[in-house]
């Protein structure tokens, strides 16, 4: 029976992170997918225009 008490764990742990992953990929999207989209792109426009969002300074590198 040590050979049950081995197996045990890391089938808890798969079906855990096999659970974890469903509920992962099943949230992506939904109704706030075109807000979080829209945040992404304006943060995205900021850096690449060279503005700033918390009021600092912008360095060119």
């Amino acid at each position: 029976m040590d050979y049950v008490s081995a197996l045990v764990p890391p089938v808890v742990m798969a079906v855990f992170f096999i659970a974890l992953v469903r509920v992962i990929v099943k949230t992506q999207g939904g109704a706030a997918k075109a807000k979080e989209d829209a945040a992404v792109d304006a943060a995205m426009a900021r850096v690449h225009s060279g503005g700033t969002s918390q009021g600092g300074a912008a360095t060119d590198a």
